[in-house]
């Protein structure tokens, strides 16, 4: 029995859907999008250990307010818990980081798709919610000083 399984692509990092030019092309598997912000499901986690370095901590905090949590199975939680432990020893060594500790974390991380070129890749998109105070100029005024000028 062989089972197939869609991985993300190689390569450069995908444009979001509303920066491609062409359309009409099928790339791949469908795009999955998603709201961002944190899921009004999330499961009942465990807090980060206070041992942990303050950047591990705020990473995996971090999760928790990105709208991809809601896709995370509680073996997804274990394996940020995990990444985070690995990235709270790393940076709390004496030593600098080597370069296949780093790769290690990194593909730890990219499984998570914790970044947006992570998710692009995977074919999902998250919502980017749009800014709540930004409002063009009125060209009235502009309207009236023309008309004042005699224009």
């Amino acid at each position: 029995m062989t089972l197939e399984v869609v991985m993300g692509a190689h390569g450069p990092i995908p444009k979001r859907t509303e920066e491609r030019r062409r359309r009409n092309k099928g790339d791949g598997p469908e795009l999955v999008q998603a709201p961002s912000g944190p899921p009004s499901d999330l499961p009942d986690l465990p807090d980060p250990d206070p041992n942990w370095h303050p950047i591990a901590t705020d990473w995996y905090l971090s999760l928790r307010e990105s709208g991809q949590a809601q896709f995370y199975e509680p073996s997804d939680w274990t394996m940020a818990r995990y990444a985070a432990e690995l990235m709270s020893r790393g940076l709390s060594s004496d030593r600098p980081p080597n370069g296949q500790y780093v790769a290690a974390l990194n593909s730890v991380m990219t499984s998570l798709l914790t970044t947006e070129g992570d998710r692009r890749r995977a074919r999902m998109e998250l919502e980017r919610k749009k800014p709540a105070g930004a409002k063009l100029a009125s060209v009235s005024p502009l309207d009236s000083y023309r008309d004042i000028a005699g224009g």
